[in-house]
């Protein structure tokens, strides 16, 4: 029987992150009727459209989640398929999910270069935990 590793529980984290990204986009518009420019539940798309500043950067970093999740699992996937030594594989998983909240937060912030800087780093991550099985 296999066990659920810290890097593939690292796949169910990131891929929770588009979801509080989204949350975070949405969070100013809880708790206000629609005609007071509360959250739109019936037209989410365009609602998110119109929103400006932080929130409309929260909703860019949810995009730019979803698009890192595939890789970051076809990466972890081979490498446990190619027996990868475990504890490297699960240091550099924390690591790649830890570069994406930081990540998050800088595009946030709306610090882009810092943030861009971040996703680079993730990025060689992802490449080395790619290649991490590799012989």
């Amino acid at each position: 029987m296999m066990k659920l590793t810290v890097a593939y529980w690292c796949v169910l984290i990131a891929s929770l992150l588009p979801f509080v990204c989204a949350w975070l986009a949405k969070s100013k518009g809880f708790g206000k009727s629609r005609k007071t420019g509360g959250f739109d539940n019936d037209d989410p798309r365009a609602w998110l459209a119109k929103q400006t500043g932080w929130q409309a950067r929260a909703n860019a970093a949810q995009a730019n989640s979803f698009e890192a999740l595939p890789f970051f699992i076809g990466a972890v996937v081979i490498a446990h398929q190619l027996a990868a030594p475990q504890a490297t594989l699960d240091i550099l998983a924390v690591l790649f999910v830890t570069l994406r909240i930081i990540y998050i937060a800088m595009y946030v912030a709306g610090l882009s270069l810092v943030r861009s800087g971040i996703w680079a780093l993730a990025l060689l991550v992802n490449i080395g935990i790619f290649f991490l099985g590799w012989r």
